[in-house]
Order: structure tokens, then C-alpha cells, then sequence
């Protein structure tokens, strides 16, 4: 199937590595122009230079560090400068903090408040103008399964994973009407670095390994394993398309079913 994107203009803030990184990949592969955002210039190069092996193609690179308060202007500055306008922004910036509630002081929420919600509103506020000069336009931020069904211990970035899916939902209907679509995907547990960092630490603490932790965590998924980032990018990719052009305000969870609810 044939997804539309040739020549799209495309910004994935958080494309040095994991899903951000299979996204951008995957929309290279599908003949989009894509440019690639991270705040680390040496992870940018080799996953700019990861996927040029790949699929023959070397997207643009952007070193920005969107948890900053002037990010916004940098990236407007990009796009300005480079395309005048955008067809899709993929917002993949966020994580989690392990710990327990009382453990959390305001700094750390803050924090994780910065880095999985205000990065994502920085971006979209700076890229807005550009986006409404677009073809089909499309935002997908990247949300997670714990906004659907909170994760014990983590108790911040579950808070703020439900915040990005209100954000979502209502910047979709604020924009409606300027024919930009904005949905989010929401994915399970997936072996990027963040999941294999905190295997390590965990295996330390109980005396175990690695491969027995993601075990443990693996059992309470349905379908018995952690997804790969490509897994999850194909949802993200899909949302952007032009074949998905009657959706939009929705989060796709793509997360081994491990969210249980009903809604």
C-alpha cells in the first residue's frame, strides 16, 4: 500500500534513537524528506547514518533540546528555512521515572511534567503556522499504555501520559477546522534503551539478570513479549498518512494488550 508520502516534509523530534528513530526510518523508506531531531549531535549522525544504509537516503539532522524553553524558536527557524512549510510532526519525546509517590518531590515532577508534556507543546506551538501551510497535514505525538492503565511505581509518567492524550484530544478539535489531524499512539513496554537501562538496574538490586527481569515484565503482557520499536512505528507512520485522513483526536494503543480497559 502505497501511504502517500512521497515528498511529505517531516520533523520527528526524538529521532536519534528507539521509536522516534524506527519512525523517521520507516517515513525515509516511504520517500518522505525528513529531518531529524535530538539533542545529541553524535546519536543524531549515526541514526541519520543508520538509516541512509538502510534505505539509501540520508535525512537532515537538527540538534535541539525541545525540554528548553527556546527550542520553540529554533525549530521554527528550521522549518522556515528549509521547507517555508510541514506536512507532519512526530513528537517522541517522554519517559518515566521509577518510584514511589512519596519519593517524588516537586522538582521531579516538574521534571517529568517538562519532559513527557511541555516538550510536545513547545513543538507544536512552534511548528503550528508551518503546518497550516501544509499538505494534509498531521501531528502524532507518542503517548503510552500507562495513560490507560497506570503502572505501578511510576506514578509521574502516568500522570502525564494521560495528559498528553487530553492534550491530544483537544488540540485535534481546536485544529479541525485548519485540516491539520492530531492522534497519538500509545505503546506497551518496548525494548528501547530505556527498558534495557532499567533491566540492568533491576537485575542488580534483585540479584538476577537482565533477561530474567524483561521476562518477569514480559509475563503480563498478552502477547508475551516486549515490543520492537518498529512495531510501534508502524502505528506511528499510519496515524501521519494521508490514508488515515478521517481520524484523528484518537490514541492507538499498540501495546501487546497489556491496557485492559475498555476505553
Amino acid at each position: 500500500m502505497d501511504l502517500g508520502y512521497r515528498g511529505r516534509r517531516i520533523v520527528v523530534v526524538g529521532a536519534s534513537e528507539g521509536i522516534g528513530h524506527a519512525a523517521a526510518a520507516q517515513m525515509v523508506g516511504e520517500g518522505g524528506d525528513v529531518v531529524l531531531v535530538s539533542r545529541s549531535e553524535n546519536k543524531l549522525a549515526a541514526a541519520a547514518d543508520a538509516i541512509s544504509r538502510s534505505h539509501g537516503v540520508k535525512p537532515g539532522i537538527f540538534v535541539c533540546d525541545v525540554t528548553q524553553s527556546g527550542a520553540g524558536d529554533e525549530l521554527a527557524r528550521l522549518v522556515e528555512t528549509r521547507w517555508g512549510a510541514l506536512d507532519v510532526l512526530v513528537s517522541a519525546v517522554g519517559g518515566s521515572v521509577r518510584s514511589e509517590f512519596a519519593a517524588l518531590d516537586d522538582e521531579a515532577w516538574l521534571s517529568n511534567y517538562n519532559f513527557n508534556v511541555l516538550s510536545t507543546v513547545r513543538a507544536v506551538r512552534a511548528l503550528l503556522p508551518f503546518l497550516k501551510k501544509g499538505n494534509a497535514p498531521a501531528i502524532v505525538t507518542l503517548g503510552g499504555a500507562a495513560a490507560k492503565m497506570p503502572y505501578a511505581n511510576q506514578v509521574a509518567s502516568n500522570v502525564h501520559k494521560a495528559g498528553l492524550i487530553g492534550l491530544t484530544k483537544t488540540l485535534a478539535a481546536e485544529f479541525a477546522r485548519t485540516g491539520i489531524r492530531v492522534n497519538s499512539v500509545a505503546p506497551g513496554r518496548t525494548l528501547t534503551s530505556l527498558w534495557t537501562t532499567r533491566a540492568d538496574t533491576l537485575a542488580a538490586e534483585q540479584n538476577s539478570t537482565p533477561e530474567a527481569v524483561l521476562a518477569h515484565f514480559a509475563d503480563e503482557i498478552p502477547l508475551g513479549r516486549f515490543a520492537e520499536a518498529d512495531e510501534i512505528a508502524v502505528g506511528v507512520v499510519w496515524l501521519a498518512s494521508p490514508r488515515a485522513s478521517y481520524i484523528t483526536g484518537q490514541t492507538l494503543n499498540v501495546d501487546g494488550g497489556i491496557a485492559r480497559g475498555l476505553l
